[in-house]
């Protein structure tokens, strides 16, 4: 049942709340299973099953084996480890492929490599925010060590061409890299079928909690450690593991798989539902990203003759942002927008509606109708 006394929350894509299930399986390990996974009295064993258990649920959602999952916390640490831990590995290659459009956990440590002495070339992307193929392709060369490109963006929702940029990367003897933390739980995502050697998940992206996250690494792949200690997760990633969050992400991963198809389509008809309200309501409004091609619970658009940022502080009873979590800026433009050649002025109305398990249609045409109430109302005034 919709709480009314609640603002409605359109803001999945920057963070989750925790499942029911999910926060059942963790509670154990919250209470009386503890000790450590890595000793080997009957306290470490017990916490060392939830760890293995959790790690084939993962590996089951994503079609790997478990021994290619490894737990990090969260996904910025998963990507810095993908990124600079191949870099570190690499004594010949010295180049990395990326794009515009790239979350700060893969633009920064992509930076801090190009200060280090890697080239670095980025990808454009084309009006509907996907990653332009022939720049990826003229790129990649004998000295490309890593492509580097998000499964889906978090503002736009659009979907990248990973498995075609995967063939022409491979081709050349280089590695490939996708961040899917926004896609996992929301659209099947293989690594066998995307062909990937290395993909970070984030856990609070879906219903698990926050500070855990996995970095799928394909066996074979050659990668160094980021942090020294000892020899947790295979040796690649020191400390004790947090297992009660390892556990939640297990949960998490386990009920994406087992709802993922029917959630999927309750989900984009909802958002379309939401589309076609606003759309009738505010006829010049438009949509950023790919019409079809793009996340089931991602909605980005621009509200005409606004900001977007006032438009929200004017709807306190909805929770959405402008862009993403890590880039808001009071304001400016996203540069993601900005990217896909939108004018600045335009641009800085965008508004992102991210829907997720617990909206439902009557959110959705309060969310619509409260939106458009208000922009009628800005534009009246101004």
């Amino acid at each position: 049942m919709t709480d009314l006394s609640r603002p409605i929350y359109l803001d999945h894509n920057a963070s989750t709340p925790l499942l029911p299930e999910v926060l059942e399986a963790m509670l154990p390990y919250l209470t009386d299973r503890f000790g450590n996974p890595s000793s080997e009295h009957a306290y470490g064993r017990l916490l060392r099953s939830g760890v293995v258990k959790a790690r084939e649920q993962v590996a089951a959602l994503i079609s790997s084996d478990p021994v290619e999952i490894f737990f990090t916390s969260g996904g910025t640490e998963a990507n810095n480890l993908a990124i600079r831990g191949v870099a570190a590995a690499s004594d010949t290659r010295r180049q990395i492929v990326t794009s515009m459009i790239e979350h700060p956990a893969t633009s920064a440590p992509c930076a801090w490599l190009e200060n280090q002495g890697f080239r670095v070339d980025r990808a454009k992307v084309d009006g509907n925010g996907a990653v332009r193929l022939p720049d990826i392709r003229r790129f990649i060369g004998h000295q490309t060590l890593l492509v580097t490109v998000m499964h889906a963006n978090s503002e736009t929702g659009t979907l990248q061409p990973i498995r075609e940029i995967a063939r022409h990367a491979h081709d050349a003897g280089a590695l490939v890299h996708t961040d899917a933390a926004q896609s996992i739980g929301k659209l099947p995502v293989s690594v066998q079928h995307e062909n990937v050697d290395l993909l970070s998940i984030a856990g609070h992206k879906l219903y698990a909690p926050q500070g855990v996250g996995v970095l799928f690494v394909r066996s074979g792949t050659a990668i160094a450690p980021l942090l020294l200690g000892a020899g947790h997760e295979n040796g690649l990633r020191p400390g004790t593991e947090n297992v009660a969050a390892i556990v939640g992400l297990g949960a998490a991963c386990e009920t994406a798989q087992r709802s993922l198809t029917e959630e999927s389509v309750r989900i984009r008809e909802l958002r379309n539902h939401f589309w076609g309200r606003l759309r009738q309501q505010i006829p010049d409004i438009r949509l950023n990203g790919h019409p079809e091609n793009r996340l089931p619970n991602t909605l980005s658009v621009r509200f005409p003759g606004v900001s977007g940022n006032e438009l929200l502080n004017a709807c306190p009873e909805i929770a959405a942002s402008t862009g993403s979590a890590c880039h808001e800026s009071g304001t400016s433009a996203s540069d993601v927008i900005l990217a896909m050649g939108v004018a600045p002025d335009e641009a800085i109305g965008t508004v992102r509606l991210t829907l997720g398990r617990s909206n439902d249609r009557q959110q959705i045409d309060r969310a619509a109708d409260t939106l458009a109430r208000a922009w009628v109302s800005m534009s009246e005034g101004g």
